[in-house]
């Protein structure tokens, strides 16, 4: 039997993600009230602009006091898709301490206080929900946090950051240098006129601290997140993948050690073969590959950005959290259990491509060949093209860790032979 009596629901914040949660709710108002077996209101929006015009939004809704919002003590939840760390930090745990359950999309504010706001939701027995905050409308934190609840996830590889992978699939599909893909990419709305959040891996990273600790059940801060961005990637970068049999995309990737005891989560560019079901993500959509013991390698797949698919997130847990409130329950909080070390960069062990400027003479590929060995780092393959005295040399290592090919560049770096260094990658998904 429906309750009559309808859910409250603050919404803070009415930009692109925000108008679309109204519309949404406005819409499909007795199908949500179905699904949840109570109807929900909107009881007031928190804005910092009110004399916008907002269609379809009642004025008399709108207010600038997002603090007295939230404290009422008649909303059963707080819909935050505001973002940054303040106001919303301090009004997600005035809604906490007055009685609200909190939805949220705020990557940067989860993955650098994640623990502060789970431990507020704990003592008030309140909700915190946050499925949009890392690939839009795609499934990710609910089957992490829910479904893969009784296996083991080992690593978790994905395009989380659906500006960054439009700009490079640009770049491989038409030949495009990163400024021309970057202003197509502006030009239709993809990217934001400062993108540096996205293209220097600020965006990822958040996402991929937020990933690893429920994929580990481990604390994982963004401070923990080694992040490299994708605006030196370049044309030769791609032909070599392509001589690879590879492609390049910026990748969130978060490991569990191979020996169980510690982890690591990292975001930077990387060739990924043609084969991978990664490397096959196009435009501006997002993927997310896990592996797993018993479910073995699992893909999501489907728009990470935009105003709708975002909101299609929100509303999910806003039914979730709703239905919870109307049974005095709550969901999964955090789980952190493992409270696993997590390592330094140094320590991951991966392949690497590495383009070397030579001086295009005898004894060349010898001097680079005993740097590798000297430094324990093993290569797979060597390709040198050469002419008028200058040369480059391509080398392709087997599995090395960061901190052996850093100090094997260094050394490199002192040999007279060795004009340069070109450019150094990672190579994953293998």
């Amino acid at each position: 039997m429906m309750r009559t009596r309808p859910l409250k629901v603050a919404l803070l914040g009415c930009g692109v993600v925000g108008s679309e949660v109204t519309r949404i709710m406005t819409t499909h108002a007795d199908d949500l009230a179905a699904r949840i077996g109570a109807p929900i209101e909107l009881a007031g929006i928190a804005v910092r602009r009110p004399s916008k015009v907002r269609e379809g939004i009642d004025p008399a809704l709108i207010t600038t006091d997002a603090t007295a919002l939230v404290k009422r003590g008649d909303i059963d939840v707080v819909v935050e898709v505001i973002g940054g760390i303040e106001p919303a930090r301090s009004l997600i745990t005035t809604a906490f301490e007055h009685g609200a359950s909190v939805v949220s999309a705020n990557k940067a504010l989860l993955a650098q206080d994640g623990a502060a706001l789970h431990a507020a939701a704990e003592q008030h027995g309140r909700d915190l929900y946050y499925e949009a905050a890392v690939a839009g409308a795609i499934p990710l934190i609910r089957p992490l946090r829910e479904s893969l609840a009784g296996d083991k996830v080992n690593r978790v590889l994905g395009i989380v950051n659906g500006t960054t992978n439009f700009i490079l699939d640009k770049m491989d599909s038409t030949g495009a240098g990163y400024q021309e893909a970057l202003d197509e990419a502006t030009a239709l709305g993809y990217a934001e006129a400062d993108p540096t959040a996205d293209v220097e891996g600020f965006d990822a990273a958040a996402k991929a601290a937020i990933l690893a600790g429920i994929a580990f059940h481990t604390r994982v801060r963004l401070d923990d997140v080694y992040r490299e961005g994708m605006t030196e990637v370049t044309a030769a970068d791609f032909a070599s993948a392509r001589n690879m049999g590879c492609t390049i995309k910026l990748l969130a990737i978060c490991e569990r050690a191979r020996d169980g005891a510690s982890v690591t989560a990292r975001v930077h560019p990387a060739m990924i073969p043609l084969v991978h079901p990664l490397a096959s993500v196009r435009g501006a959509y997002n993927a997310v590959f896990v592996e797993s013991d018993a479910s073995g390698q699992l893909m999501f797949y489907g728009p990470g950005a935009g105003g709708a698919p975002t909101a299609s997130a929100v509303l999910g847990d806003l039914v979730a959290v709703c239905r919870n409130r109307l049974n005095g329950t709550t969901g999964p909080g955090e789980s952190a259990y493992a409270a696993l070390p997590v390592s330094s960069m140094g320590e991951v062990v991966t392949r690497y491509h590495i383009s070397l400027d030579v001086a295009d003479k005898p004894g060349v590929l010898a001097q680079v060949a005993t740097v590798f060995a000297e430094h324990g780092v093993s290569i797979d393959t060597v390709r040198q093209q050469g002419k008028d005295g200058e040369a480059s040399l391509v080398v392709v290592t087997h599995r090395a860790s960061d901190a052996a090919l850093t100090g094997t560049v260094e050394a490199l770096r002192k040999l007279d032979t060795v004009r340069g260094v070109a450019s150094i990658m990672r190579v994953e998904g293998e």
